[in-house]
């Protein structure tokens, strides 16, 4: 080697030596309020931005939105970090924003995915001026009711057996309500109502639910009712009969323009204005205790019942009602439908309908500003007094329209409309995939949080497909995939959008976790009902609880899960409520883990960092400056001993990590344990399927025998309360 050359590596040797490494674990922003504040700024107002560091640990940290670049100044030391902070007058558009990183000669790049050494703004920050979400809604919990399977309130509103034709076969009356339904149990009812529901309110509230969402609720012939018949009326199936006239069909018939019982009840205005009295008697009572509601807009399609198509011929002949677009050619709903065949009237069969279902004719928007004033005003309507509901969830929302550009003008509009009515009201979609085109602020608030919560954590803790279709080995267990996917899907969104997405475990559309977790790939046609109740793990399932309740967004119980319902996918996983059969440990689990929800703010507003990773073990920590919690998970079938690192999370030496709520294969407990913290790690040994909630608190070390005993502040307050409890 040549003098030069090895001079050269000596230098390039003393550099790398000498120059300052980054702490790369402490580098940390995001967009909660300890990061931006306000987090929901007005336009014109000015925000503080924060980034923090490693104490003395970096030269300069930049903050960079488009071309603009400006160096942040140190705001204060604390702890183990620095924190730094500029001051930024907001526009009118979105700010979207990173961060760079110098030390000496070195820099990196932070966004929303972490550090990077590349310059990626495509996961940038983004703050947007004027976008707020509802306080109510940000960690709330929610629970969803798909009203014909929860409870039975009013017989005299029954689906009678041969009532009307439906897909193939007469309507069918279900007297049994543990039975399970059937294959194909679209036309099935059970009988469950808004009564049952209202009679169900003091349950409800014991397990500590917030928010209701509802599966459809206006007039619709099948029990899902995602082929709206009516948007202006509940249906009286749901609601109240009080004129009950009319003739059921023979078993030989198949026309319903005979089925003049169904006719009457859900065409006679005497049951529909009943029926939305009822409905505004239950959202009265949920706001005076406290409650909200949700309901289900179902606004690409409507269903072949509708009276704007009538292909059933229900309202032909009824008073008060005109022509179906099906039964003429001059209806006044014509243009609400794409028809392909201008020379079949009357009652032309060729329409467009959604992925091709002609029982699902797609709403023609483009073509029709009537259609699309009358579905904004149904949108007005129902978050308008006398019924006052406190959101709306759009089905299918992505699909509505025929072309993207007009989506978004819908869907803008829509959030005026709604907004003016009720600022207060939750916008939130259906949807699969990146969501990030429509949570700019003037669309959705937010949505179904499929890829940044059900997804992610169903292949972690069970390697299955949230259908039940396949099984993923390689995924099960696969933290590093887990974590990267999380942070990936949740860079799409904002916080105030992150805060009220619905993170649930299980709904109407994919099968119970809790059928998940026995690893059975299939589906209630091949595998009949009773393959999705068997070699379930209730203790896979109370970790997964663990992390619904402590993820950042609106934790959402399907209804009965907390109950122990299994179910393959829909029709399966549409099973009635156990009613007297409830899993009743699952439930006081469910009380229990929605209660300490509840308890912490920090695990609706607080920050998300991921601690620690392994094969099927899994630490995360929630926290704000004020307060800190660590969650851990351990999905292997043998004892594991962790240690993990807390102090990226703010917490110190002088603090301990008091255990508030912990369970594994053998059953769950809110007993405290403690554990010190030492050198910023914290040593925790997790039993097989376990996982544990824990809260950063001060301590002492108490003298016990010969040895001394780390005792948290917690500990010692609980303990001074029940003795004054006791009276002594």
């Amino acid at each position: 080697m040549d003098p030069r050359t090895r001079s050269l590596i000596q230098k390039v040797k003393y550099i790398l030596l000498m120059r300052p490494v980054f702490n790369m674990t402490a580098l940390f922003s995001d967009e909660t309020e300890d990061y931006v504040s306000p987090m929901e700024p007005k336009p014109g107002e000015k925000v503080k931005i924060r980034f923090r560091t490693q104490r003395d640990n970096v030269d300069c940290v930049y903050f960079i939105s488009g071309a603009f670049k400006e160096e942040m100044q140190r705001e204060y030391s604390e702890g183990r970090f620095d924190y730094y902070v500029i001051e930024v007058e907001m526009g009118d558009e979105p700010m979207h924003y990173y961060f760079e990183i110098q030390n000496g000669q070195a820099r990196c790049f932070y966004n929303k995915c972490g550090v990077s050494r590349d310059l990626q703004p495509s996961n940038a920050f983004c703050v947007v001026p004027g976008f707020s979400t509802p306080e109510w809604a940000k960690g709330a919990v929610m629970y969803q009711i798909f009203t014909d399977r929860f409870y039975n309130g009013d017989r005299t509103n029954d689906v009678l057996s041969g009532e009307y034709y439906y897909i193939g076969e007469r309507a069918v009356r279900v007297r049994e309500w543990d039975k399970r339904p059937a294959t194909m149990g679209v036309r099935e009812f059970y009988g469950g109502d808004l009564q049952g529901v209202m009679d169900k309110l003091d349950y409800l509230q014991e397990l500590g639910v917030e928010v209701l969402y509802f599966n459809p609720l206006f007039v619709s012939p099948s029990n899902h009712k995602y082929d709206v018949q009516d948007y202006d009326y509940i249906d009286p199936h749901f609601g109240r009969i009080v004129k009950d006239e009319g003739e059921l069909l023979h078993e030989w018939q198949r026309d319903n323009r005979s089925a003049t019982r169904y006719i009457s009840r859900v065409t006679a205005l005497e049951n529909l204005e009943a029926s939305n009295q009822l409905f505004a008697e239950l959202t009265a009572e949920l706001h005076r205790r406290g409650m909200r509601i949700i309901i289900d807009g179902v606004f690409n399609h409507c269903g072949s019942f509708n009276k704007w198509m009538d292909r059933e011929q229900i309202y032909e002949h009824q008073k008060g009602y005109e022509n179906g677009a099906y039964i003429a050619a001059d209806s006044p709903y014509r243009t609400f439908f794409k028809f392909y065949n201008e020379h079949e009237w009357p009652r032309n069969p060729f329409y467009e309908g959604w992925w091709n279902h002609d029982t699902l004719p797609k709403l023609n928007y483009e073509n029709s500003p009537k259609l699309e004033e009358y579905i904004l005003d149904i949108a007005r309507k129902w978050v308008s007094p006398p019924y006052n509901v406190d959101g709306w969830r759009l089905d299918v929302a992505a699909d509505l329209g025929f072309t993207r550009e007009y989506n978004h003008r819908f869907w803008a509009k829509f959030r005026r409309v709604v907004k003016e009515a009720n600022p207060d009201a939750l916008i939130l979609a259906e949807h699969y995939g990146d969501p990030g085109e429509w949570l700019h602020g003037d669309e959705w608030d937010t949505v179904m949080n499929y890829d940044a919560f059900m997804e992610p954590l169903t292949w972690f803790f069970t390697g299955m497909e949230k259908h039940s279709d396949k099984y993923r080995p390689e995924l099960q267990g696969n933290a590093d995939q887990f974590m990267e996917s999380m942070k990936y899907s949740m860079a799409k969104f904002t916080a105030p959008s992150l805060q009220t997405a619905m993170n649930e475990l299980s709904n109407h559309d994919h099968s119970r976790f809790l059928t998940r977790t026995n690893g059975v790939v299939g589906r209630v046609a091949t595998k009949g009902s009773d393959a999705a109740d068997q070699g379930v793990r209730r203790e896979v399932m109370r970790e997964a609880v663990v992390m619904q309740m402590t993820w950042p967004g609106a934790p959402t119980v399907y209804y009965g899960d907390e109950a122990g319902v299994c179910g393959f996918t829909d029709p399966d996983n549409r099973r009635t409520y156990p009613w007297g059969h409830e899993d009743l440990e699952m439930l006081d689990f469910h009380k229990k883990a929605i209660a300490m929800h509840r308890r912490y703010p920090v695990l609706s507003r607080g920050s998300l960092k991921f601690l620690y990773g392994s094969y099927n073990c899994l630490a995360y920590a929630r926290f704000t400056r004020e307060t800190q919690m660590v969650v851990v998970f351990n999905n292997n079938l043998h004892e594991q001993e962790l240690k993990i690192p807390v102090w990226p999370a703010g917490i110190s030496n002088n603090q301990a990590m008091e255990r508030i709520f912990y369970t594994d294969a053998e059953g769950y407990t809110e007993d405290s344990a403690v554990y010190p913290v030492r050198s910023g790690d914290m040593i925790i040994r997790m039993a097989a399927v376990s996982a544990a909630v824990l809260l950063a608190v001060a301590y002492e070390v108490v003298p016990k025998g010969d040895v001394p005993e780390v005792v948290s502040a917690g500990r010692v307050r609980r303990a001074e309360d029940e003795m004054q409890a006791a009276g002594n």
